[in-house]
């Protein structure tokens, strides 16, 4: 069995200076590069999900349009559209490291990586899967929906999962919080600093 790691929807849009611009994603960026310096032989796979939703729709649902605005819990401003810089990996994260890229929404609502495919047509836990991956660490934007979801997704599957707090970057520290804590009552370990 293996262990490996996920990086969460680490693109512009998401990092200060994006159209969904979450605090601290730039810095996430760096740290998460950082530790694949150190860290990338410790893990068989390292996968990235991004948001690669539709041009010219509201993605069923998720996207505000016309004149209303977002309600930032179930609608949301136009955000990582695919093939636009927005939706690109944040320059901060080296892609080197990346073996395996998933892509979610297209078209519809996506928090969880798990909602996504790979390159090659497989579900993200069809690869973990073919991988053997019995450990997931997760890091990425935003720590209370996207990781969250994520990591919910992979517990549920009964995969051992480690959040690995100091390379994520939440939307507010007190939904961040909550967050953590229900990873906790989940079964997830939440590591709040790796060395």
């Amino acid at each position: 069995m293996s262990r490996a790691l996920l990086i969460v929807d680490v693109q512009n849009d998401f990092c200060e200076g994006g159209s969904l611009a979450v605090a601290g994603g730039a810095n996430a960026a760096a740290l998460i590069t950082e530790f694949l310096r150190k860290h990338s032989s410790d893990y068989s796979l390292v996968i990235a999900s991004r948001d690669w939703h539709d041009a010219n729709s509201s993605n069923g649902g998720h996207f505000a349009v016309g004149d209303a605005e977002p309600d930032f819990v179930e609608t949301w401003p136009a955000h990582c559209v695919a093939g636009t810089e927005g939706a690109e990996y944040h320059p901060n994260l080296e892609t080197g490291f990346i073996q395996v890229h998933v892509k979610k929404g297209m078209g519809r609502p996506s928090y969880s990586a798990f909602e996504g495919v790979a390159g090659d047509g497989r579900s993200l836990m069809q690869v973990l899967v073919d991988a053997e991956v019995s450990d997931l660490d997760v890091v990425g934007i935003a720590t209370d929906y996207c990781v969250l979801a994520s990591a919910l997704d992979a517990r549920a599957t009964g995969i051992a999962v480690n959040v690995l707090v100091e390379m994520c970057a939440g939307i507010t520290p007190e939904s961040s919080q909550a967050a953590l804590e229900l990873l906790e009552r989940a079964g997830c370990s939440v590591v709040p600093s790796v060395a």
